[in-house]
């Protein structure tokens, strides 16, 4: 969740206000004094330890601290007690990675527990326990009674926060019913903590506590492997969701948006390297894609141009650690930095950058698991690659080297839908077949008809130019697409075309004669125009015009001519 400004303000305030004044308050009035509490630092190293190791269950943080303080309340009250569970903050703070922008986190949280300890406190001493009481049904009811309305309190307080910054809350959440689970497990020992240490003393700190702590250390562990586990299994979905993704653009934009939701990122780049020159390729910052140039010199004498240099992923925890070697399209607000190369057929081909504003945001397990997902990108770029080249292959004629029919009839029908959208004025296409080619065949050989259709291609290619798309259609039938051509204009490019044609020699071998040779022969053709939106809205009805001008407006005419279609 994200809070306002005006939301961390307040929350702010509201330790200044209260927090300062009401501990002074809680000291002047509490019957005991530090001077008196014996023992205390044992009890107080105790809680300090309990709360050095959270651990994460589904999904819920857990701090097992609340048995050692509500042992501490029973035997030094509130003032004890109070002090204890700001001290607990501490390692508590440093596991969130409070920055200058979540500050407020430590504020707020510090105001919460101050209000909890006076509240239940209070509560409990109103009801009537006496501090240190050893009777053991005291004990057990009102020990137990302080711990619930702690769990219940906390939770009821955090509610109200969220209902008032606006969010929607819900007060029965897991949170809360993971937080009971462990308190019902871990109160007993706090209740025999202290009716035991009341009779033994400090070693009952030893036999008890260490035990507990020994218990919680071991959960945290099984907790983070799990927690590695899990962004495994994450991983790996994500690497076949991008082996599942055919273009590289694609394959591009999924794996920074996927990178960008799977770590607490604020900006993340990647940095290719292009005949030795280094360019950024994808910049998102703040879940914006932008557009950024950097200079090969400024990335390569940056950790980035290292990274590529030595092949090894490195992860930097804090501004200080990174800024002598900083690239320029890093900002200065960024704190914890990962840089990993990514590797394609053994060889670096860039670095993926990910950056955060918080220090210490990044776990080293997290940077085996980006290299993991390097990994994987590259690997779908290479297939991205190869099924390129192979749709490629399958659009283009082998022979002539122009696009084929599966190509043009799509290209065709994706142009068609600019015109009707209004993109082009218009889209004209002209039909040419060569002719008499059946007797180029039978007088000198399929070999020749063949390289006569290879420089027929190239001859329109190279007439054409980047005006329009060239294909051949089938057999000796070409095809040339004509964005934003009028009819006129397609005709008077046709007539061009059909000159040059009549005008340029072809050499061919005589491969059916007892002796080869080379022999120079000349060629016509017969050309048809049709034009959208004037003779047809629809891709296939432009080709059938084309080819009904070609065959009746030019073949059927005496051949070696241009005709437009005519309904």
């Amino acid at each position: 969740m994200v809070f306002t400004q005006r939301a961390k303000n307040i929350m702010i305030s509201l330790w200044f206000i209260f927090v300062p004044i009401g501990t002074f308050l809680v000291y002047i009035n509490s019957p005991t004094k530090p001077t008196e509490w014996e023992n205390y630092g044992y009890y107080l190293l105790l809680a300090l330890l309990s709360s050095v190791f959270p651990f994460v269950i589904a999904g819920s943080t857990i701090i097992l601290v609340l048995w050692v303080n509500a042992a501490i309340f029973m035997k030094y009250g509130l003032l004890a007690e109070l002090i204890s569970m700001q001290l607990s903050m501490f390692p508590v703070i440093y596991h969130m990675k409070i920055t200058r922008e979540t500050l407020f986190k430590y504020f707020f949280n510090s105001f919460m527990f101050f209000l909890l300890s006076v509240i239940c406190g209070s509560l409990i001493l109103g009801l009537g326990f006496e501090v240190g009481s050893i009777a053991i049904m005291d004990v057990i009811l009102y020990g137990s009674l302080y711990a619930i309305s702690y769990i219940l309190l906390n939770h009821v307080i955090l509610y109200i926060r969220e209902l008032i910054c606006g969010f929607k809350p819900f007060f029965l959440t897991k949170d809360f019913y993971w937080e009971t689970a462990c308190l019902l497990m871990t109160l007993p020992f706090g209740l025999s903590l202290y009716l035991f240490e009341t009779a033994t003393g400090p070693i009952a700190l030893l036999l008890m506590g260490i035990p507990l702590i020994t218990i919680t250390v071991i959960v945290r562990l099984y907790s983070d492997s799990e927690k590695v586990n899990n962004d495994l299994n994450k991983a790996s979905e994500f690497g076949h969701e991008l082996a599942e993704r055919l273009t590289s653009a694609e394959i591009l934009d999924m794996f920074v948006e996927r990178v960008s939701k799977m770590f607490p990122i604020d900006t993340a780049y990647i940095v290719d390297n292009v005949i030795d020159k280094f360019i950024i390729l994808r910049a998102v910052e703040d879940g914006v894609k932008k557009e950024l140039e950097s200079s090969h010199e400024e990335i390569k004498y940056s950790f980035v141009g290292n990274v590529y240099q030595k092949g090894e992923p490195i992860l930097y925890n804090k501004q200080t650690e990174w800024l002598h070697m900083k690239p320029s399209f890093l900002s200065m607000e960024m704190q914890s930095v990962m840089a990993v190369p990514i590797y394609r057929n053994q060889k670096i081909e860039g670095v993926l950058v990910l950056a955060t504003k918080s220090k210490f945001a990044f776990e080293p397990y997290q940077l085996n698991i980006v290299h993991l997902l390097c990994s994987y990108f590259a690997v779908s770029l290479e297939k991205a690659r190869y099924v390129r080249e192979a749709v490629a292959q399958s659009e283009i004629c082998e022979l002539t080297k122009l696009y084929n029919y599966r190509y043009l009839d799509r290209q065709i029908a994706t142009e068609m839908e600019k015109v009707v959208a209004g993109a082009y004025h218009s889209l004209s296409l002209i039909m040419l077949d060569i002719d008499k080619f059946k007797a180029v065949n039978d007088t000198y050989g399929h070999h020749s008809g063949n390289i006569i259709l290879k420089e027929f291609a190239q001859l329109i290619k190279k007439e054409i130019g980047g005006e329009g798309t060239v294909g051949r259609y089938g057999g000796e039938e070409f095809v040339v697409i004509l964005p934003n051509y009028t009819k006129l204009q397609a005709i008077n490019l046709a007539e061009q075309l059909r000159m040059k044609i009549e005008q340029t020699p072809f050499i061919v071998e005589q491969g059916l004669a007892d002796i080869a040779r080379e022999e120079i022969i000349f060629i016509t053709a017969s050309i048809g125009v049709s034009t959208a939106p004037e003779d047809s809205d629809e891709g296939n009805s432009l080709i059938r015009n084309a080819d009904r001008a070609l065959y009746i407006g030019a073949k059927q005419a005496g051949r070696n001519r241009v005709a437009e279609y005519v309904k």
